[in-house]
């Protein structure tokens, strides 16, 4: 076979798999936009197959998976889009949501839900680094209270009433700079009371 006719070959075999991806692409993306984030995954897992290093793919899959409640999936496509992209806040911020959730399971180890509060936390911070806004403060204030509660629980190890404390305090410092942007929030205002209950709690206990 001439060289030209296999360099032929491969350009358009390159040519047919770029479309099929973005055709793959295009259907997830619709399917996202309808709210069908079930059919999105079928979709958005076929153009990252074809091509695994397409951001945009890789994160409208990730945030697929995260709104169909497969949060592991959801992280383990966020650290893919993230090692290409490392600038893209929300894939930090929908990868701390899914950290949250699973740090909530109650079927894991203690250690497992250590990891995934604190993984949740570091990813909030880092997101709030890149493109600070009300919702990430808001959900950080959130993750830190969630912490703050794991780490006074004396029923299970390692019980740290000091970074239980601290916890309350950074949650609390978290929710007053949304409520000092957005005056008038009762449910921050509410967010906060919880907050400032649970330290008072804390430092009522000795």
């Amino acid at each position: 076979m001439k060289l030209s006719v296999i360099v032929s070959f491969l350009i358009i075999s390159s040519v047919e798999t770029t479309l099929a991806q973005n055709s793959y692409v295009k259907l997830g993306q619709q399917a996202l936009m309808d709210g069908d984030f079930k059919a999105a995954v079928v979709q958005l897992e076929k153009a990252c197959l074809i091509d695994s290093t397409n951001a945009n793919a890789l994160y409208m899959l990730g945030y697929s998976y995260y709104h169909s409640e497969n949060y592991k999936k959801s992280i383990v496509v966020y650290n893919k889009e993230i090692a290409i992209n490392p600038g893209d806040a929300m894939a930090y911020y929908y990868r701390a949501r899914s950290k949250c959730y699973l740090g909530k399971d109650n079927q894991i180890s203690t250690a497992e839900k250590e990891k995934y509060l604190v993984g949740a936390i570091f990813d909030l911070t880092k997101a709030i680094s890149i493109e600070p806004n009300a919702t990430k403060y808001q959900t950080r204030g959130i993750a830190y209270r969630e912490y703050g509660i794991f780490k006074l629980q004396t029923a299970i190890q390692p019980y740290d009433r000091v970074r239980g404390i601290n916890s309350f305090k950074a949650s609390i410092n978290d929710l007053q700079k949304v409520l000092a942007d957005n005056p008038g929030r009762t449910d921050i205002e509410m967010l906060i009371d919880q907050s400032k209950q649970k330290l008072d709690e804390a430092l009522a206990h000795h």
